[in-house]
């Protein structure tokens, strides 16, 4: 049976990705399908960089602003509403294209993954957490080493999060982890994924700057507040770590000054594209478009690449 096509516009915060995505979309006939952990969040605006209001108006957009800030939500949840939403866009003759920047969020809804990392809660999980508490990282990471070592040789033992969801999949499935991961995973989709990559050092760290600058003057530190009166940071701790917000924290308590709090925020974001740069990177299902102040814009010739495609 022939795969549905889709295209997704990747890369690391401040690339241009959203704005590339509405382009082709208008072009091409198509709604945007966020693929970001952060902006699926209502009350979370600013801090999350959604897209504005002029950009939601240009194109359709789905999965974006839709999760109460209160609710546990995984990549798994997520997986289920992004093809969802794909599969109205191509019920109604659309193209999908999913944007956004969280790596994790894309590999579970191109790929199927029959035990992945994002996976529900399980009661063997909630045993092995016990157990950790009550044995400790290191008796569970001997255990670990004992079933599946090439996985324990790959993962520190205070890293129990991972360590637990090793053994999780030996007990589930009776399978390694190192085993399953060695394997490749079937595409639910025929697509075309392509990262958007600033390699001028130099620009990518002045644009961020710029948009730190712009979270701060929209009102960055009012949001931040009001989160906090609201109780979300105390009831999902995923939000009080949100690169933005973390930062600003530490203002609005008092602790550091507004200037320190706007270079950490800066410093912070700057590692975050580095680890998406690597993420994107290392995968090769994905075409990396880089972009330079000396290089034409990407969007007409990725655009007539992308009808082309459509049309075999």
């Amino acid at each position: 049976m022939t795969k549905p096509k889709i295209v997704a516009v990747v890369g690391h915060t401040a690339s241009g990705k959203t704005g590339l995505a509405i382009a082709l979309a208008e072009r091409l006939g198509g709604e945007i399908v966020c693929c970001d952990s952060m902006q699926i969040y209502r009350e979370m605006d600013i801090g999350t960089a959604k897209p504005t209001p002029e950009e939601l108006a240009r194109v359709p957009h789905h999965t974006v602003d839709f999760v109460d800030p209160m609710r546990p939500y995984s990549c798994a949840d997520y997986a289920e509403d992004a093809e969802r939403a794909i599969n109205d866009i191509l019920s109604r003759g659309k193209l999908p294209i999913i944007c956004g920047g969280t790596g994790l969020y894309l590999d579970t809804l191109l790929f199927e993954r029959p035990f992945d990392e994002c996976g529900g809660r399980s009661d063997v999980r909630e045993r092995l957490e016990r157990e950790a508490e009550e044995l400790g990282a290191h008796a569970l990471h001997l255990r670990l080493s004992e079933v599946d070592p090439e996985s324990a040789a790959k993962i520190h033992e205070n890293n129990v999060r991972r360590v637990i969801r090793a053994l999780e999949i030996f007990e589930t499935t009776g399978k390694k982890k190192s085993e399953l991961d060695a394997q490749p995973s079937p595409a639910k989709y025929d697509f075309s994924a392509f990262e958007l990559r600033r390699t001028d050092m130099s620009e990518r760290y002045a644009r961020i700057e710029a948009r730190v600058d712009e979270m701060i003057a929209s009102g960055l530190i009012e949001e931040t507040k009001k989160l906090l009166d609201m109780g979300i940071f105390e009831k999902n701790p995923t939000a009080a770590q949100a690169i933005g917000y973390k930062e600003m924290l530490g203002y609005v308590r008092g602790e550091v000054s507004l200037a320190d709090a706007r270079e950490r925020l800066c410093i912070a974001t700057r590692q975050y594209a580095k680890r998406q740069v690597t993420w994107f990177g290392a995968k090769n299902y994905i075409e990396t478009v880089e972009l330079r102040p000396d290089l034409p814009d990407p969007t007409d010739a990725l655009c007539k690449r992308i009808a082309e495609w459509l049309e075999k």
